[in-house]
């Protein structure tokens, strides 16, 4: 019996219009361009501007649309959709039930995964263990974060770090020697002091005092987040390349989590692999969290062929972290075509334009 395993066989993605520069930050708060250059690495970053009424499932909806039409996949074909958030609209409905719903995605069941910046590569893995199973046959993976909605616009130190944006990828079965080959994950628990939100849990629920003492944003301590963060990305990333024979003369690309230029830049000279094999969008992305990893190959996906060798690494709030390896399925540069501007820039759909924008573009 063939061995099935779980491949890529598209993506799609979707960040804001509203871009926010360095210029626009530093009038926000104390801070300049080449302050956040040094020390991060960005120098713009995409915004869900909350005046707008929408949140992750918004812009994880507009990739999926993106995906549906580059896979020329039917809305009814869909199984699952998993998807990787730090940020859903809600406690409860869940973001998937909401692109489902919204999409029409009749035959699909769904969940969000809450992995902070790791949760994409958890969610892939997820994704990949069900099609192997033989009971899928086609799910939809999200990645993607509104990190504006909380980000304190007064701590100089980590807003300017983030952005909002949202990818997905189809993962299908396969019997050829590519897809999703090897993973490493770990949690270990030891990180909330230096890494979290403090308000709006069942431990700590919203009031009056959580609000005036800003505890419902994003709390970090730099330097030992960074500590981490190098270590154990590195060390994911060198055990997945042993334990599979990687090294870099045969990685296409490594693909790490877009939280600090230097960070990216320390992971991968810890296996020798040149920056032009590394898959960098911090500069004009931030840090979108679960999306830094799909929005690398949605940019990315011209340059993949068939047989690139690539490895994701990840690591977050927690502490989280893994590294994956996967085999690039198909080529990048002829799917990345299938993405017209009209369809990317149209604004709500129904099922029935859909299907004629497709037709007419097909």
């Amino acid at each position: 019996m063939e061995r099935i395993n779980a491949m890529i066989t598209g993506v799609g993605g979707y960040v804001p219009d509203y871009i926010l520069d360095n210029e626009e930050m530093s009038r926000i708060v104390d801070t300049s361009d080449e302050w956040i250059m040094e020390r991060i690495g960005v120098k713009t970053r995409h915004i869900l501007k909350p005046e707008q009424g929408r949140g992750t499932s918004y812009m994880m909806k507009r990739a999926v649309r993106q995906l549906l039409y580059k896979t020329q996949a039917e809305p009814d074909s869909i199984e699952a959709v998993i998807c990787a958030t730090t940020t859903p609209d809600f406690h409860f409905p869940s973001t998937a039930s909401l692109i489902i719903g919204e999409l029409k995605l009749r035959n699909a069941f769904g969940f969000d995964m809450e992995g902070a910046c790791a949760g994409f590569l958890y969610a892939m893995e997820a994704a990949a263990n069900y099609i192997r199973s033989g009971r899928y046959k086609r799910i939809i993976v999200c990645g993607g974060d509104h990190m504006s909605s909380m980000t304190n616009y007064q701590d100089r130190n980590t807003c300017p770090i983030f952005g909002d944006g949202a990818a997905c990828v189809m993962m299908e079965p396969t019997t050829e020697e590519v897809g999703l080959m090897d993973g490493f994950y770990r949690v270990d628990g030891e990180g909330y002091e230096y890494l979290h939100m403090e308000a709006g849990g069942s431990r700590n629920v919203p009031s009056h005092e959580t609000v005036d003492k800003r505890l419902h944003f994003v709390y970090q301590e730099g330097r030992p987040v960074f500590k981490h963060a190098v270590t154990k990305m590195s060390d994911a990333v060198e055990r997945i390349a042993k334990r599979n024979n990687l090294t870099k003369d045969n990685i296409a690309w490594v693909v790490p989590h877009q939280a600090n230029i230097r960070i990216e830049s320390a992971v991968a000279r810890r296996i020798g692999v040149e920056e032009d094999h590394v898959m960098i969008n911090i500069d004009h992305m931030a840090n979108t969290s679960g999306g830094t990893l799909p929005l690398c190959l949605w940019e990315y996906e011209p340059q993949l062929k068939k047989g690139d060798k690539l490895i994701f690494t990840a690591f977050g709030a927690g502490f989280t972290w893994g590294a994956s390896y996967l085999i690039w399925g198909y080529d990048g540069a002829a799917e990345a075509a299938k993405s017209p501007a009209q369809f990317y820039k149209e604004g709500e759909m129904t099922r029935e334009e859909w299907y004629k924008l497709r037709a007419k573009n097909a």
